[in-house]
């Protein structure tokens, strides 16, 4: 157990000597690649601007999605009126995706619990 623990120190003091020689370098490469996306002066007051910019965006979306939702509710009502004809493959893809959402529902809960399975910790 000793020795993993100094694997792990030198290999944590490796990355370390790394990222202080090339981070800055790495650091201003990645400024200089997205400067389209860099607003100026970047300010508090600018930044706060953005936010706003983004908030009332997507508020005003809200109409859009709306209207996208209730037409994906109609074409399961369709789907539903003519669950006669859905072919088999139908079904399943159906029931894989229930069974897909349901198993990141439990995988949330557990996350939301602190990785317990019960939600005690021992």
């Amino acid at each position: 157990m000793a020795s993993k623990l100094r694997q792990l120190q030198a290999k944590a003091c490796q990355a370390t000597q790394y990222l202080s020689k090339h981070g800055e370098v790495y650091y201003k490469q990645m400024l200089e690649q997205n400067k389209e996306y860099i607003q100026e002066p970047p300010t508090v007051e600018t930044c706060q601007r953005l936010a706003n910019q983004l908030f009332y965006t997507r508020l005003a979306s809200l109409p859009g999605r709306r209207e996208a939702l209730w037409k994906e509710v109609e074409q399961v009502k369709q789907v539903w009126k003519n669950r006669k004809d859905t072919k088999v493959e139908e079904v399943g893809v159906a029931a894989l995706f229930g069974l897909e959402c349901f198993a990141w529902f439990c995988a949330g809960e557990i996350i939301g619990r602190g990785f317990t399975i019960t939600g005690y910790k021992v």
